[in-house]
């Protein structure tokens, strides 16, 4: 596949006629179409990828969660799927660019494992879509790694069909990735990401822009000098994605997403390479492997005691134990939403509830009285405190640990992670937390869960896709003589 950056400074026209070009190219099988790529506004994407279907190339329209509820989601699914699109890339997005963090903040309504299982809604009622998904194993700390495979995992468990990595010139990390999924007997297709990487995109990268994204100091170094060659590099830079193609090859991944250039005759130089020199992947795999220094790496990593489960923890974990009322039906409970309905008849009382628990949660988890609290899935972190209001892991924009849009910040789920280890319950952090009902945003969260008005696992109060978007038939297909 081949990415179409469908940047706004990009006529409409041009990116067509390179779709065109692509079609003609054997072994090309689709081309992704970009939505805020890096956080910057572009063309429609529905409209671009519509324009590269009707130029006989398939498409993977991105589809992002950035400034949208879940009516704008779903009526851009069903736009897709009157059109015939079927290839769906379901991300979370990158936070808008220009935008203050501490200021306005970006709508994220939703995130790419919530983009994931409506869209396994609609396909249940009728409508013809393959989803992929991201997954960057090219994180090096522990939890950001770890995270990356067990957010893939929950996507692929939503209904996605497949995944494409984000990019890395890190071969053991293909690896690690690979393997990961064969030992836990996930067959699922994954695309491996070639990105053809010049001088300035390099020097972005190495400061970890646009998120996601990041380029070891030894391979920036590399390509600043392969750059005063007489082509300024060229060359070297299609080699190095042909070997790259090749190892992902040998590495039993499904295919290459390949990035940075879309001209078809050097994608097909490309191709036609990496088939030539396939045989020597492991040589190639050898020499691409541009890691973080000291990173980790799953299958590398030494053994070691994780840390002490803190004090709060600790005492949370002792009341959730000794008044056991969030997931089980029991006496207590019976009582419990008796005096909640008793109160919640009561606007001033309910008020006063409300303002008592904000006084206590917002000082110790930074609650912004969302009506939906997670605390208990999330190993007592709030999700309102992420940027894009995360609530089944990190983004991919995570770098060595600290949040895409605040860096000075850790990322949040740094340490849902840590607390998990420490309380020997990783694997509870696959469990899938439905979006917020954005309805009970200021209500108390104890009233919402008592009488069963918030959306937490197991239990979503959002409405289903299916009665927010009457499904309709796809029109049939207009055919014109020539």
């Amino acid at each position: 596949m081949v990415e179409l950056v469908a940047s706004a400074k990009t006529p409409e026209a041009k990116i067509f006629q390179t779709a065109a070009s692509l079609a003609r190219i054997p072994g090309v099988v689709g081309a992704g179409v970009t939505s805020y790529a890096g956080g910057s506004v572009g063309h429609d994407p529905i409209r671009i990828a519509a324009g590269v279907r009707s130029r006989g190339l398939t498409p993977n329209v991105h589809i992002t969660c950035v400034n949208k509820d879940r009516l704008d989601i779903l009526q851009q699914l069903q736009t897709c799927d009157s059109l015939g699109i079927e290839n769906i890339f379901a991300i979370t997005g990158d936070y808008p660019l220009g935008v203050d963090p501490n200021g306005a903040t970006p709508l994220f309504a939703m995130d790419s494992v919530q983009l994931v299982e409506m869209i396994g809604e609609l396909k249940a009622a009728g409508m013809n879509f393959f989803t992929s998904v991201a997954v960057s194993p090219f994180k090096y700390t522990e939890a950001d790694c770890a995270y990356q495979y067990l957010k893939l995992e929950k996507k692929f468990a939503a209904g996605a069909d497949w995944a494409i990595t984000q990019l890395g010139y890190d071969s053991k990390k293909y690896r690690e990735l690979k393997r990961y999924l064969d030992e836990r007997g996930i067959t699922k297709p994954v695309f491996g990401n070639v990105y053809v990487l010049p001088p300035k995109a390099a020097e972005k990268f190495a400061k970890g822009e646009p998120p996601g994204c990041w380029v070891s100091p030894e391979l920036l170094e590399r390509i600043q000098e392969e750059a005063k060659a007489g082509d300024k590099g060229t060359a070297a830079r299609l080699e190095r994605a042909a070997r790259m193609v090749a190892i992902l090859r040998g590495l039993g991944y499904a295919g290459a997403y390949i990035g940075g250039n879309d001209n078809a005759e050097r994608i097909q130089w490309i191709i036609q390479r990496s088939e030539e020199i396939a045989g020597q992947w492991e040589e190639f795999a050898e020499e691409i492997s541009y890691g973080k220094k000291g990173g980790y790496y799953i299958y590398e990593a030494a053994p070691h005691k994780p840390k002490a489960l803190g004090t709060l923890p600790k005492l949370l974990d002792t009341a959730a134990a000794l008044f056991p009322v969030k997931h089980e039906h029991n006496a207590l409970r019976g009582m419990l939403t008796g005096v909640m309905k008793w109160v919640d008849a009561r606007p001033a009382m309910a008020h006063t509830l409300e303002k008592i628990e904000l006084s206590i949660k917002k000082p110790m988890f930074g609650c912004k009285a969302c009506g939906n609290c997670v605390l208990g899935e999330m190993e007592y972190v709030c999700p309102m405190t992420c940027p894009k209001n995360m609530r089944n892991g990190p983004c991919g924009g995570t770098h060595f640990g600290m949040c895409e849009v605040l860096p000075a910040k850790p990322c949040i789920w740094v340490k849902v992670y840590e607390t998990a280890q420490a309380a020997g319950r990783v694997n509870d952090l696959k469990v899938y937390i439905p979006p917020r009902n954005r309805a009970l945003q200021g209500t108390s969260s104890f009233i919402n869960l008592f009488l069963e008005r918030d959306a937490r696992p197991g239990h979503d109060t959002n409405p289903p896709a299916t009665t927010l978007i009457q499904i309709q038939p796809a029109a049939p297909a207009v055919t014109e003589k020539v």
